[in-house]
């Protein structure tokens, strides 16, 4: 695969995973931090607005990971979309934790 088929997966990646929290909110009925509050990212979104943005997020990522899509999968192709999800994981820990005073 050429080299920006791995870009797409890793933006993949951040994508999905950036839907699980938003999504996982939603469904527990709980308020969380997303774009669409005041002021974006810090302030909290009712659960339904959540449950929409993670599902969008899931939608994009799954484009974005089925793009080039090869079967069987490279294990390059996995590592991309693994890099996205640790990537994503990692940033909104340290986000997150600051927004609520845990860092």
């Amino acid at each position: 695969m050429l080299w920006y088929g791995y870009l797409i997966h890793f933006a993949g990646g951040l994508v999905f995973a950036n839907g699980l929290p938003h999504f996982l909110h939603g469904m527990s009925g709980d308020k969380f931090q997303s774009p669409f509050a005041k002021p974006p990212g810090k302030g909290l979104s009712s659960p339904l607005v959540n449950v929409v943005w993670g599902f969008a997020n899931f939608a994009v990522g799954y484009v974005l990971v089925m793009l080039h899509a090869q079967t069987p999968r490279s294990d390059a192709d996995i590592a991309a979309i693994g890099l996205g999800i640790l990537a994503t994981g990692l940033f909104l820990g340290a986000h997150f934790g600051k927004v609520k005073g845990n860092a």
